[in-house]
């Protein structure tokens, strides 16, 4: 297909008028879509604005995630749990005094029989 320097040249004004035409339309109906391959690739020439979630959507997501924790724990607080299990395990003073004891005998005893 060949085309002549004025053949091309019509064209390209035809593309043009075509263009500046889809996006009057797309500007009146409201953001109807382009059609072109030029328009496509712009994007238009607008940002998207980021969407923002009022106070009240976001208080409701925030009780739900409350809720579904709530549930994973079994319905106990947050702040009860964590001051019992770190109190776990600890010794009285006298009960470790007693196992220093045994331990320090026991090592006497295994010194004794090694020589």
């Amino acid at each position: 297909m060949d085309l002549s320097l004025r053949q091309l040249e019509e064209a390209v004004s035809l593309r043009r008028q075509i263009d500046s035409l889809e996006r009057r339309f797309a500007g009146l109906v409201g953001g109807g879509r382009a059609t072109s391959s030029a328009g496509a690739k712009s994007g238009g020439g607008r940002r998207r604005r980021r969407r923002t979630m009022s106070p009240a959507t976001r208080a409701k997501i925030a009780a739900a995630a409350r809720a579904r924790w709530a549930r994973v724990r079994g319905g106990r607080k947050a702040g009860g749990g964590a001051k019992k299990s770190r109190r776990r395990g600890r010794m009285s003073a006298a009960a470790r005094k007693k196992l220093s004891d045994m331990m320090k005998a026991r090592w006497a005893a295994r010194r004794r029989s090694g020589k």
